[in-house]
């Protein structure tokens, strides 16, 4: 379990990333590791392995409204480290002093407060804009960016994602950077990485290994120049089956269980 003070994050100005895997169970990722799928991700991760939390929502949407209303997944046991950031509670509750506090409705105006540009790389449609519920997210950005190439169906859509990012972040560097990018490849379909047509644990475990060369490259090429926090973990995860759940939005383990990781990283 990583401490982090991220209100000293805040106020040296750091950049921050922060990676949602969207879909990705928590035995998904932890077995790719164990064997030997995801090994940029192994030597990047704090002690090269996942922490097991628990997800505040049940699909992307409330998910990532927790997110970004400073509620990120919590550890499956009574004590908690303190949170990376919070909302301004009231007056009687106290708040760990490594906490980043914001005085604004959500953490993406809160960071814009202290200076941030906050920026979108959309994966899943609910980044995608094509709908109302799908300018929800990204309408709590300074920028966003989606395109079709960056959603799940596209086989290469976290190298698209990647290349987008880092052009990002080399073009605005006059401001600390809040760079989200919402990963889509182990959201369904993803099959495809197996050459199958429907989706199973493996065919998600197929589709991270894919994805583990492009995030390596994000995040090396990210803190090679430049401090920077660094945070991934997924949104929920998704049924294959068990107890008879397919799919998410569902109160299951399978669902409500999910990776985390969280590190310091510079040049």
């Amino acid at each position: 379990m990583t401490v982090i003070d991220a209100a000293e994050i805040i106020r040296t100005g750091t950049n921050i990333l922060f990676v949602t895997l969207d879909s990705l169970r928590y035995d998904v990722a932890r077995a790719a590791m164990h064997a030997g799928q995801t090994p940029r991700l192994a030597g990047l991760l704090p002690g090269g392995q996942w922490e097991e939390r628990r997800t505040p929502g049940t699909f992307t949407l409330p998910a990532h409204m927790a997110f970004f209303s400073g509620f990120l997944p919590k550890l499956p046991q009574p004590v908690q480290p303190p949170r990376l950031w919070e909302c301004r509670p009231p007056a009687f509750k106290t708040v760990d002093p490594r906490t980043f506090v914001f005085n604004a409705p959500n953490l993406l105006v809160g960071l814009g407060q202290h200076g941030y540009r906050t920026v979108c790389i959309g994966g899943v449609t609910y980044f995608s804009r094509e709908t109302p519920l799908g300018s929800v997210l990204p309408d709590m950005f300074d920028e966003d960016f989606w395109r079709p190439e960056f959603c799940s169906p596209e086989p290469d859509s976290t190298r698209y994602q990647v290349e987008h990012a880092l052009d990002v972040a080399q073009a605005r560097e006059d401001r600390p950077l809040f760079l989200f990018v919402n990963v889509s490849a182990a959201h369904v379909p993803h099959g495809h990485y197996l050459g199958e047509s429907s989706d199973s644990w493996q065919s998600q475990a197929a589709a991270l290994a894919y994805a583990d060369e492009h995030l390596g490259d994000l995040v090396t090429g990210l803190t090679s120049i430049k401090r920077w926090l660094v945070i991934m973990c997924a949104d929920h995860g998704d049924a294959f089956g068990e107890d008879g759940y397919y799919g998410r939005g569902i109160v299951h383990p399978a669902v409500t269980t999910v990776p985390f990781a969280c590190m310091e990283l510079s040049p």
